[in-house]
């Protein structure tokens, strides 16, 4: 099988349910923002990791919103899914829902992008394959990605202003 064959975003999409446990919250009954992040971090691991079918490590964490607490019991739905994958790195969206006990209906609370790195066993970054979105939110998310990624680049350090095509191109007309 080749190892960059194109893969659907739905290929890598990973579901994990935690339930809030006291040790898990603040001294309010809100669920610890650091615990949150921990979650999305295995989730999104994996996620990327079905992309790739490679060890992968957290690059970078490019946003997080904590808009809603999230209370002690409550159920809680994590999915991960690449939303693009560049040479040996993959952008990775987690959305965060919050499960109605007695309805069952979840209600969206949080949200992340975190980048991964695929990486051989002496840690140096190996190829990824493309992703292929196929819903309107896939497709979405997907097209944004790049500017996520050059304007993370440029506030990093590693790439100019000027080079930032994709940013540019929202700002500048031709």
């Amino acid at each position: 099988m080749n190892a960059l064959k194109s893969k659907t975003a739905a290929h890598s999409l990973t579901t994990n349910t935690e339930v809030v446990m006291p040790n898990d919250t603040n001294h309010i009954g809100n669920l610890f923002g650091g615990k949150l992040l921990q979650w999305m971090d295995i989730t999104a691991a994996i996620a990327a990791g079905r992309h790739c079918n490679r060890v992968v490590v957290t690059a970078t964490i490019n946003h997080v919103s904590f808009d809603n607490p999230i209370k002690q019991n409550s159920v809680v739905t994590l999915e991960a899914k690449v939303s693009r994958a560049f040479t040996s790195s993959m952008e990775v969206f987690i959305d965060v829902f919050v499960e109605d006990r007695i309805t069952g209906e979840k209600t969206k609370c949080n949200e992340a992008i975190f980048t991964f790195v695929a990486i051989d066993q002496h840690g140096s970054p190996l190829p990824v394959p493309p992703v292929i979105p196929e819903t309107d939110e896939e497709k979405k998310r997907y097209e944004g990605a790049l500017r996520r990624r050059q304007l993370s680049l440029i506030l990093g350090g590693r790439m100019k202003p000027d080079d930032a095509t994709e940013l540019k191109a929202l700002f500048v007309a031709d």
